[in-house]
């Protein structure tokens, strides 16, 4: 008898965990990544920003794990609109959640849901060409933007506005969301941590990378750069000599401009009808460790501010959630009889891509050791009985192929890069199902 597993998610975590239980399964395995999208990869397709094509050649790993023989992709299936639990688990034996961290943590200051106050997440979806945003999302009309958040995350987020549409065309952005770059009015983009240089979470190869930014010049402030002895590791060590490296020199004139910040929280988001501007507190260290505010406030004159202070994972319909750690409770991976979760949804928004891997092996390894010697109830027969019950019809691996193709003769046609994304789930839709 085959065991046959279904795996809600194709990003990195639900891929890695297909390409365990092929290796570590003593049996024959069936396994099908299920996604709600028609495109599998998750954040290496919708996350990553365009032009870190180094990380996003990790989709020809992973392309390789979907192409095994053991592994079916089924896109365009959400759980909880097309399929329960209890479907699932009666057709499969086991299901593996691994839908990772789709939204960002609020700030949770007066003036949040302002218009113009958005989730980097929405605009990184937007440049990345998420089918979720409209390629009309964003309109960036304001000279000034703020970026809350001194992560790899906003890192990209500053990085891509800061270059200029020419920069990009050769990669896979929309055309729509390319030429909306291309029209931008931003000149300045303030990037602000609570905390000192020693503290920010970016890596040095990304803040290196700012530093190589022909459009903008990147500032950062004397006395904000300051750190207080301390003998801190490798990485912490080269963040801290770039950024003083950089106080130490003054702007060149280049078109636009990036500002560090350090040392300040938002208090305030300012306006009436839209973003006007945002309110920050100077801050410092107590005793403690703990950020405290030292009652020294400045206002940016910002139209726009984009909060990048963390993912967080949602609920999925009929799946236990912690509500305090934003994550479904497991121990090794193991949440209920025969429901399992791996990645982010599993253990919070840590790591890198490659961790996933080795967390999705532990969650492989409980899964196996619970249903070894158990009947097989899951087979073919009753997954696709299932799917014409509930009148879905999957999008093929074979239909995904297509609308990657379909990329890439847009990018031929456009005389951009190797390929340049489709817009919207109706446009994926006709290059699979013409």
């Amino acid at each position: 008898m085959t065991l046959r597993v279904a795996v809600i998610g194709s990003g990195p975590a639900g891929i890695y965990t297909a390409e365990a239980l092929v290796k570590q399964a003593r049996e024959p395995v069936g396994i099908d990544v299920i996604e709600r999208l028609p495109t599998p990869y998750g954040l290496v397709r919708y996350g990553v920003a365009p032009d870190h094509t180094s990380i996003k050649s990790i989709a020809n790993y992973l392309r390789k794990v979907l192409e095994l023989p053991e592994v079916r992709f089924l896109g365009g299936v959400t759980l909880g609109d097309h399929l329960s639990v209890e479907d699932l688990l009666g057709a499969y034996d086991a299901v593996v959640y691994a839908t990772g961290a789709m939204v960002d943590r609020r700030l949770g200051i007066p003036g949040e849901d302002l218009p113009g106050s958005v989730a980097a997440t929405d605009f990184v979806n937007w440049y990345c060409g998420h089918p979720d945003v409209s390629p009309d999302a964003f309109t960036l009309d304001s000279p000034e933007v703020a970026v809350i958040g001194v992560g790899n995350v906003a890192v990209d987020v500053v990085r891509v506005l800061a270059k200029t549409a020419d920069e990009l065309s050769s990669t896979d952005v929309p055309h729509d969301v390319l030429e909306r770059l291309g029209d931008s009015q931003v000149k300045a983009i303030h990037m602000i941590g609570r905390r000192g240089p020693e503290h920010a979470k970016f890596t040095l190869k990304e803040l290196r990378e700012l530093g190589e930014l022909a459009n903008a010049d990147v500032c950062v402030r004397d006395d904000e750069a300051v750190v207080l002895g301390g003998d801190f590791p490798r990485q912490i060590r080269g963040n801290i000599d770039v950024l003083q490296s950089w106080a130490a020199r003054g702007p060149v004139g280049r078109p636009r401009r990036l500002d560090v910040r350090f040392w300040l929280r938002p208090v305030e988001i300012l306006g009436t009808d839209r973003v006007e501007g945002l309110r920050l507190e100077r801050t410092r260290l107590s005793e403690e460790g703990r950020v405290v505010g030292t009652g020294e406030f400045e206002t940016l004159p910002v139209g726009m501010v984009l909060r990048s202070v963390g993912y967080q994972s949602v609920p999925l319909p009929g799946v236990p959630f912690s509500e305090r750690s934003m994550t479904v409770p497991n121990e090794a991976g193991r949440v209920r009889e025969r429901e399992y979760v791996a990645g982010w949804l599993k253990r919070g928004p840590t790591g890198v891509i490659g961790t996933n891997k080795s967390d999705a092996a532990e969650t492989v390894r409980t899964l196996l050791s619970d249903l070894e010697g158990h009947e097989r109830i899951g087979s073919a027969e009753a997954v696709d009985a299932l799917f014409t019950r509930r009148g879905v019809r999957p999008i093929t691996y074979e239909e995904w192929l297509a609308i990657e193709a379909a990329e890439g003769d847009l990018a031929k046609s456009l005389g951009r890069g190797e390929r340049v994304k489709l817009v919207g789930l109706e446009a994926m839709i006709r290059a699979c199902r013409p």
